[in-house]
C-alpha cells in the first residue's frame, strides 16, 4: 500500500492544484518512482488511498498495467490521517503481511530484502528506521536489537522511514479504532506490547515534504 492521499500544505503551492504524488522529479512523478521500486520488489499488487485531488492520481495511474501493476484505490472523502486509511483500506489488504511505503519519501531501501525475512510470530510488524534528519531532529523511536521501543525524554533515536511490513492485525486487533487516527499511536502500542520489531538503514532516505527538500531532490537527479 502506498499513501498518497494527504492535502501536502507544506508543499504549498505546488500542490494547490496537483497531489504531491504527482509532481516531477527528472521524467517521471514520484508516485512513478514507488510503484516501479514496489515491482522490482516482486509485489505486482498495490493499493493506493487516495483523497485530495485523489481523481488526477486515478487519471494519471489507471488500473496500473502502463506501469506493469494492478491498482485498487481507497477512496476517502477527506484524508483519514495513516492508520485511519489503513483502518478503510483493510477489505483490500487481505490476511497476510504488506509493505506500506509513504508516498512521500525517496530511498534506496531493497524492498525485496524486507520482503524476504518472515515476521516473529508475535509481531505486528519491522519497521524501517533512519538517520534524523535536521526537522526530526531527535527521532521516533529507539531500537533494542530488533525491537522498536520508545524514545524517552531527550535522548537522540532514529527516525520512522515510512516503508515498513506489518500484519492487518495491527490495525483491527488495535483496541481504539476510529475513523480518523494516526498511525504513531498504533505503534506506540504496539511497542508497549513489546510487538513491534524494526531495523536501522544508513542508506538514502529523504522525505520529501517541503518545496526545498523536492528542489535539492530534483537538483541531485539532474
Amino acid at each position: 500500500m502506498i499513501l498518497a492521499a494527504g492535502e501536502g500544505r507544506r508543499m504549498r503551492p505546488l500542490t494547490l492544484s496537483t497531489p504531491k504524488p504527482l509532481l516531477k522529479i527528472g521524467p517521471k512523478v514520484l508516485i512513478e518512482y514507488q510503484i516501479e521500486k514496489i515491482r522490482h520488489a516482486g509485489i505486482s499488487e498495490i493499493v493506493i488511498n487516495v483523497s485530495y485531488l485523489g481523481e488526477q492520481i486515478e487519471h494519471f495511474l489507471g488500473d496500473g498495467s502502463r506501469l506493469g501493476v494492478r491498482i485498487d484505490y481507497s477512496k476517502e472523502s477527506e484524508p483519514l490521517e495513516t492508520a485511519g486509511a489503513l483502518n478503510r483500506a483493510l477489505p483490500l489488504l487481505g490476511s497476510d503481511p504488506f509493505l506500506l511505503v509513504n508516498g512521500d519519501v525517496w530511498h534506496d531501501f531493497p524492498l525485496a530484502k524486507l520482503l524476504e525475512g518472515s515476521l516473529p510470530e508475535n509481531s505486528f510488524g519491522r519497521l524501517i528506521l533512519v538517520d534524523n534528519p535536521a526537522h526530526n531532529s531527535l527521532g521516533d523511536f529507539s531500537l533494542d536489537d530488533d525491537k522498536v521501543i520508545a524514545r524517552e525524554g531527550e535522548n537522540i533515536g532514529y527516525t520512522f522511514s515510512g516503508i515498513s511490513v506489518l500484519r492487518p492485525q495491527l490495525i483491527a486487533d488495535y483496541p481504539n479504532l476510529r475513523e480518523k487516527f494516526p498511525l504513531k499511536e498504533v505503534f506506540d502500542w504496539a511497542i508497549e506490547r513489546g510487538q513491534l520489531h524494526g531495523e536501522y538503514y544508513s542508506g538514502v532516505w529523504m522525505d520529501i515534504g517541503t518545496p526545498e527538500r523536492l528542489q535539492e531532490l530534483r537538483n541531485q537527479c539532474l
